[in-house]
């Protein structure tokens, strides 16, 4: 399988647009905003993953955490042809396969149903744990969390799990947007490197420096790739 996605049908500079026909008190646009560059530089250049792959065993597997971060999601999932931007403007509405947390039963190219935080980590930690089991070595996952997740005791469990047992499938990226209750020593990387991860930290909005961190062999760890990001555009 080869590290490539389908053309995009638009370039990074339309999903403003595409995040624009959503609205809504409960859009969260600072917050989502704040994902939007990890999320292009995922879906346009790192993910193996396309709308005609999306239930292949070997595809790689995505998973948002992020509670607030479904708006960018959509718009970017959008723009690379996984559904149409029709749907866009129903964001959050009665009868709308969009609602404000993803429901991968009707989110084409959803891997999780979302919300509650804390979740998706141990999730993604269970995923690998799952292709490991069938024999799967090459499909990768990836989930996106908060930072302020990092308040949730289930995230450092699998933290503290996936560095020594070894999950180099696993990916994690922290939107550090500095919207967590507490802070930790030496920041967030040193959580991950304590517990045996490969982790870099770069500017959140620099797609060649998140390309990079993406991209960077980790043989036998995990990867943490720690965003930091201005949620403002």
């Amino acid at each position: 399988m080869t590290n490539t996605t389908a053309a995009p049908a638009r370039d990074h500079r339309d999903v403003y647009r595409l995040m624009s026909l959503m609205t809504g008190a409960e859009k969260h646009g600072p917050a989502a905003t704040s994902t939007l560059d990890v999320l292009w530089v995922l879906y346009d250049r790192v993910l193996r993953v396309t709308p005609d792959t999306v239930d292949a065993p070997d595809r790689d597997r995505f998973l948002l955490s992020k509670g607030h971060g479904p708006m960018a999601y959509y718009a970017v999932l959008a723009a690379h042809g996984f559904f149409g931007e029709e749907l866009l403007p129903g964001f959050g509405s009665y009868g709308s396969p969009l609602g404000h947390h993803p429901d991968r039963m009707l989110v084409p190219g959803a891997e999780i149903g979302s919300g509650s935080l804390g979740h998706g980590l141990p999730l993604a930690v269970g995923s690998v744990l799952g292709l490991r089991a069938q024999g799967l070595a090459d499909p990768r996952v990836w989930v996106l969390i908060g930072d302020a997740e990092l308040d949730e005791g289930s995230n450092h469990e699998a933290v503290a799990y996936a560095g020594p047992a070894g999950l180099e499938q696993l990916h994690t990226v922290v939107i550090d947007n500095a919207s967590a209750s507490y802070a930790r020593p030496g920041g967030i990387a040193a959580r991950f490197e304590a517990a045996g991860w490969s982790v870099a930290s770069v500017d959140g909005r620099d797609h060649e420096a998140l390309y990079a961190a993406f991209t960077a062999p980790h043989p036998g760890r995990p990867r943490a790739v720690v965003a930091h990001v201005d949620p403002k555009p």
